[in-house]
């Protein structure tokens, strides 16, 4: 769980040594929102959003924070804390359809 005021540059860091065609996969303390972030290429990257809104975006690496920052205020309005996963490689239907954990 990290806070999410740092999760932007926690998610910068992960990003730089992820492998292309891997994932980091962000998510609510309930784990029934997330926003996932696939490094498709060095110099592109595909942001889902699977919450309230389900969109997808492509976009440079530079132009992340500009994205994340709104997401995360849409998809995680009260969390202070937020679940990072650092993923292995992505299938789109493993990724969207992966649900909560069984307690």
């Amino acid at each position: 769980m990290i806070d999410k005021t740092k999760i932007i540059e926690t998610v910068r860091e992960r990003l730089e040594k992820l492998p292309v065609g891997h994932y980091l996969d962000l998510r609510t303390y309930k784990r029934n929102r997330s926003v996932i972030i696939v490094k498709t290429g060095e110099e592109d990257l595909l942001v889902i959003e699977n919450g309230y809104f389900q969109e997808k975006f492509r976009l440079k690496p530079e132009k992340l924070e500009k994205i994340l920052k709104p997401l995360l205020k849409k998809e995680f309005p009260r969390s202070h804390k937020i679940r990072l996963y650092v993923m292995d490689r992505f299938v789109e239907e493993e990724a969207l359809n992966s649900g909560r954990k069984v307690l």
